[in-house]
């Protein structure tokens, strides 16, 4: 019996307790998975090259509120010539703050002025729409240089006026045309260009422009 219980006592294995593995190296196991979805949730804004200029003079006020109000980490990528954004520890929904950094960097890019852009990060309901002249008719030349003509009106005024009536900002990029604002606005805006770019006078798309806003209007 002795003997027996001398045996089964030799051949048990040890209790092991665990090692206490040291934080600093605990840390570091981490950090590799940390950068990696850091790294996945980092977006670029491409910058071109007529829009470096005015970037770098306004840096200030496009990365305050991204930094401060959305809890946003900015950088300018000098190498790629890119706006990267990413979220903080701080901010509380990454995904959606992001997507609202985005936005607003890029409509800055697009032309917009900075105070403009500001309502993309303070309102849920406005938003950026783009679209070409030849998404609604294919135009060369002279016929081309005559509609951009009528989209923009003596000194502007063309876009001004349907600006104020649409509650709107636009911007006039050559054959591009950028709007910002809520959704039905950006709608009536953009029915508005098209026509002036088919040919319509303008007189007569301020008259639909305002028919159309009342509606809207009363609707609401």
């Amino acid at each position: 019996i002795f003997f027996r219980s001398f045996v089964l006592n030799a051949t048990m294995p040890k209790e092991v307790k665990p090692k206490k593995v040291p934080k600093e190296v605990a840390d570091a196991k981490k950090k590799p998975y940390a950068r990696e979805k850091q790294k996945e949730m980092t977006r670029s804004v491409k910058v071109p090259a007529h829009r470096y200029t005015p970037l770098k003079e306004h840096w200030m006020e496009i990365y305050t509120p991204l930094v401060d109000q959305c809890k946003l980490e900015v950088r300018m990528n000098l190498k790629n010539r890119t706006v990267d954004i990413r979220p903080s520890k701080e901010c509380t929904d990454p995904k959606n703050m992001g997507q609202k950094g985005v936005d607003f960097v890029t409509a800055f890019i697009l032309g917009f002025e900075v105070p403009d852009c500001l309502a993309l990060l303070r309102m849920d309901d406005i938003f950026l729409n783009s679209f070409m002249i030849k998404d609604v008719k294919t135009l060369e030349g002279d016929h081309l240089s005559r509609a951009i003509g009528r989209m923009s009106g003596s000194k502007g005024k063309t876009k001004f006026t349907i600006e104020n009536q649409t509650r709107t900002r636009i911007v006039l990029a050559g054959s591009h045309v950028h709007i910002m604002g809520s959704f039905q606005n950006i709608r009536v805006a953009r029915r508005a260009f098209s026509e002036l770019i088919r040919g319509s006078p303008a007189g007569k798309i301020y008259r639909q422009v305002e028919g159309t806003m009342n509606r809207v209007n009363d609707s609401f």
